[in-house]
């Protein structure tokens, strides 16, 4: 070896950004287990990079002896007193031994140590640069599917979006430019794994974070977010400074700026919610656009009961109830709507409407809005009403008309005895009764 050696060091370490004694490091290394391969660790070697000549030097170490047992290890007195007149019996000397000794399997072994060694010191360099850059948006381009999600190529490494967190049926190709919020770095043994996600919450408040100034700088602070990947999402959102409008500055301009989020996420529907201490208030904006007429507020259970008009029903619910869902995750509370009319209605009717609910899985609400809000309009169904309520299907009805049987001799035992159910252990509740204007 010569100077070129010290050259390609010097190139590879400013290439791939590799610290240079971690190099030399490896490179001693590969060729000290190439020797020891070769000559089956029978040696005693030392191995080091001589910087002035640009040359990796290899030495034998012989222990001086009387009478020489393993010539690999030990050598008589008369022939180390050949080598240095001085030499005394138990002193080791050193022989250089000649690179090219080591034949082309040694060389091809050092190659492959070598080629290992600055692979880990890469990929540890990779795992150092991202493993603290959890919560970052970064772009890359899609490479290729796996089992378990996208490959994606992000230049000197790579990252994969899971199947878990992609959005529900959006679709991309290879070569297709993309996204992704990081989630997770790991360390694992085929180098770093960074986990990228599209559905995550946070992913969505970064990138408010990234268009709106107001939020970048701390102006506008995001509260919470609840999303219902690629269909619906609510971001809450508080104002620090009272002469700027939190939604306003959200939206921008015609919406300029939430639709550049809104395309990121495919048409995903975003609602902007002032947030507030009160609960009652905030539940308000977060169930926005439907009007509500009265919320009582169990603190204890943390639950809300919203009554509305019931022409607001389905506003307030939603699509398969994703507005209601919705803002009960952004809230972190439980919330239960009914309409006026069943507000002042038959408790008995309601009980039995959640035993409804127990048994199929669906919401009263449904059954409400199917016009079978009784015991007695659930009895007299036909096949085809049912089936009108929203999530019935055939199983469920099923356990629905056995449930019916059971449920209409209690009935009917409860309303011959003059039973009524008692409040006076009841929980203590706040009511709200909400203005007009309440929505926002």
């Amino acid at each position: 070896m010569s100077m070129e050696l010290k050259k390609a060091i010097d190139q590879i370490s400013k290439d791939r950004g590799i610290d240079r004694d971690l190099l030399i490091d490896t490179l001693e290394e590969a060729v000290r287990s190439s020797v020891n391969k070769k000559f089956k660790n029978k040696l005693d070697i030392e191995v080091s990079f001589d910087e002035e000549a640009g040359d990796i030097e290899v030495y034998q170490f012989k222990v001086v002896v009387e009478e020489v047992d393993d010539p690999n290890t030990e050598i008589s007195l008369d022939e180390a007193r050949i080598e240095d007149p001085n030499v005394q019996l138990e002193d080791e000397l050193g022989f250089r031994m000649e690179i090219s000794d080591l034949g082309r399997i040694a060389a091809q072994s050092a190659k492959q140590v070598i080629i290992q060694r600055m692979r880990d010191a890469e990929q540890e360099i990779i795992y150092e640069e991202y493993k603290d850059r959890r919560g970052e948006i970064i772009s890359g381009i899609i490479q290729r599917r796996d089992r378990a999600g996208w490959i994606i190529n992000l230049g000197r490494t790579e990252a994969i979006l899971p199947k878990q967190e992609q959005i529900p049926r959006e679709r991309f190709r290879r070569g297709d430019r993309v996204q992704g919020y990081i989630i997770d770095v790991r360390k694992e043994g085929r180098g770093p794994q960074i986990v990228v996600s599209r559905s995550h919450p946070d992913y969505m408040a970064a990138l408010f974070k990234r268009e709106v100034p107001e939020v970048g700088d701390g102006t506008v602070t995001i509260m919470g977010v609840a999303r219902d990947p690629g269909k619906r999402a609510k971001v809450a959102v508080l104002s620090q400074d009272s002469d700027v409008d939190p939604v306003g500055a959200c939206v921008g301009v015609r919406g300029s700026r939430i639709q550049n989020i809104v395309q990121e996420f495919k048409g995903e529907r975003i609602d902007i919610v002032v947030w507030n201490h009160d609960v009652a208030t905030y539940a308000m904006n977060a169930l926005s656009p439907a009007k509500i007429s009265r919320m009582t507020v169990d603190d204890v259970e943390k639950t809300l009961e919203v009554v509305v008009p019931d022409d607001q029903l389905t506003l307030a619910i939603g699509r398969k109830g994703q507005n209601v869902k919705l803002a009960s995750k952004l809230l972190g509370w439980k919330i239960d709507i009914i309409t006026e009319s069943r507000y002042g209605a038959d408790p008995s009717d309601q009980a039995d409407l959640e035993q409804a609910e127990h048994v199929t899985g669906i919401p009263t609400d449904h059954f409400v809005q199917a016009g079978l809000g009784s015991l007695d309009a659930l009895r007299e169904a036909s096949d085809e009403q049912l089936a009108a309520v929203d999530g019935m299907d055939t199983s469920k009805m099923a356990d629905l008309r056995a449930a019916l049987n059971l449920l209409a001799p209690n009935r009917d035992t409860r309303e011959d005895d003059g039973i009524q159910a008692s409040t006076a252990d009841a929980p203590s509740h706040d009511t709200v009764v909400a203005p007009d204007d309440s929505t926002e």
